[in-house]
């Protein structure tokens, strides 16, 4: 597939730069500078804590096969029940976090977490996701097939920046600011409903919580820089339905939240929590002391409904991504063989690090061909992964105790493309590979009832080819679209 970016002069392509960020930075596609002090403790200047950027994106949307972006969207609710199914199932939960052994102290403090509520018993039935299943379309022998990367049950972000991404691509192709040898056509960059799916999904499970004064709870991390994109929701939810939200750090939780009366309402700022939605708690970062794992204990503890609770945010680790492609496994959650099938035909080769015979074959194709796999730890965010002919040094390094907290993935080989990224006000010219997430939104009821299930929009992350990873927050991509070819 051909750039676009190559079909316009020098002159005209400047003219498109600036008219780009000018409209990024008028409508919001902003998130704030980062800022490094040689002191922690230093206070931040409120004129720079303040300050803002706008969000890298791409000057063009990336050519993108059609039939790969309706099947990923076809694919979301069924996901989402897959999910959901596994976040009831305790018994396969425990054996996935068991088969980590005791090396990874993140995950076996989220476990203990789990094991208490379960323990304790649930004060609140009511479940809501918000998910984002992520593809690359993989490329073998001319032939194109979308391929699962990752499944994120817990701070899926760019919900409401991606919308805003797509809306400049389709304002530059409507208003004919991209020149005619571009064949940019605005009716090709599908609309994304990642605004408000959100906001939406988020409402309702304030609706089903049944109190209609409570408040949204948004779990933050301290000087968060993408708070745009969170911000957005928190405007939706009050223009939309009405409804406020409020955002306080897990520190920030633990000192000002309350457990109140035997059904174990969250009370903040005198207000009842209604929805507790986790945009932190993710990294291991975000719980430099035990202060953060007591208010997440609190907030599973309490009757808000959790976006996500604590079984689906373990749903989410690559173990049970991994595990999900052992025969048999997705049969446990899903009956309908068509459904399975479906799933089962985004999965690329997936293994652990054990003595099965799986096993055995791909890390002897690993001492071959390093550089057709990937190595992922059970972490999110970006910048966690090791790749090719890093995989075997860094393996001789872990005890076999050690190697059981990562898995193995066959890497997936997307187009490379060129593209245009815009940084910071800076243009520069790259050979990119893009990732397509498509948002899941997942509610249901006491009853156990699916009230809402259905796919929320999505996000086009564009990186340079090079790059292993591709974190737009982390600094490793950009936010892009898809032009449907």
């Amino acid at each position: 597939m051909a750039s676009n970016d190559n079909k316009m002069n020098t002159a005209t392509k400047n003219s498109i730069i600036r008219h780009a960020i000018d409209w990024a930075l008028a409508h919001g596609l902003n998130y704030r500078v980062p800022v490094t002090f040689s002191c922690s403790t230093q206070a931040i200047p409120e004129p720079i804590k303040y300050a803002a950027t706008h969000a890298p994106f791409a000057l063009t949307p990336a050519p993108f096969p059609k039939v790969c972006f309706q099947k990923a969207k076809d694919l979301q609710p069924v996901y989402n029940e897959l999910f959901h199914n596994i976040s009831r199932d305790k018994e396969f939960i425990d054996s996935a976090v068991k088969s980590l052994g005791n090396t990874d102290s993140f995950i076996t403090n989220l476990y203990d977490i789990y094991q208490k509520v379960q323990s304790e018993g649930l004060a609140q039935s009511i479940t809501l996701g918000i998910h984002r299943s992520d593809y690359m379309v993989h490329n073998s022998k001319n032939e194109q097939t979308l391929q699962q990367v990752e499944f994120n049950t817990i701070a899926s972000s760019f919900s409401s920046l991606s919308y805003l991404t797509s809306e400049l691509h389709r304002y530059l192709a409507k208003s004919q600011i991209y020149p005619e040898s571009c064949k940019i056509d605005e009716k090709n960059i599908p609309f994304n409903d990642s605004f408000l799916s959100i906001a939406n999904g988020i409402a309702k499970a304030h609706e089903l919580y049944g109190i209609k004064d409570a408040i949204i709870l948004m779990v933050v991390q301290p000087n968060e820089r993408n708070a745009f994109d969170q911000r957005w929701i928190e405007y939706n939810l009050f223009e939309k339905h009405g409804l406020k939200l409020i955002r306080k750090s897990l520190a920030e939780i633990q000192e000002e939240a309350i457990l109140e009366g035997p059904d174990k309402k969250l009370i903040v700022d005198g207000h009842e929590i209604s929805v507790a939605y986790f945009r932190a708690g993710y990294t291991p970062n975000d719980y430099p002391s035990d202060v953060e794992w007591q208010a997440r204990l609190k907030i599973e503890r309490s009757k808000a409904v959790k976006c996500p609770n604590i079984a689906y945010h373990l749903s989410g680790t690559k173990k049970i991504q991994q595990m999900l492609a052992i025969p048999g496994n997705l049969e446990r959650f899903i009956k309908d063989q068509e459904k399975i099938n479906f799933i089962r035909s985004s999965f690329t080769g997936l293994y652990a690090f054990d003595q099965s015979e799986v096993s055995k074959k791909a890390l002897a194709r690993l001492a071959e061909n390093p550089d057709d796999f990937v190595m992922k730890p059970q972490r999110e965010g970006g910048g966690n992964n090791i790749y090719g002919k890093d995989i075997p040094p860094f393996l001789s390094k872990l005890s076999d105790k050690e190697k059981e907290g990562y898995i193995l993935m066959d890497l997936i080989r997307p187009e490379v493309q060129d593209s245009t990224i815009i940084r910071d006000g800076k243009a520069e010219d790259f050979k990119v590979i893009s990732e397509l997430g498509i948002y899941g939104i997942y509610l249901s009821n006491a009853e156990d009832q699916s009230v809402i299930n259905t796919q929320g929009g999505y996000l086009l992350r564009t990186k340079s080819s090079t790059s292993n990873e591709g974190g737009v927050a982390s600094g490793y991509g950009c936010l892009n679209s898809p032009l449907l070819q």
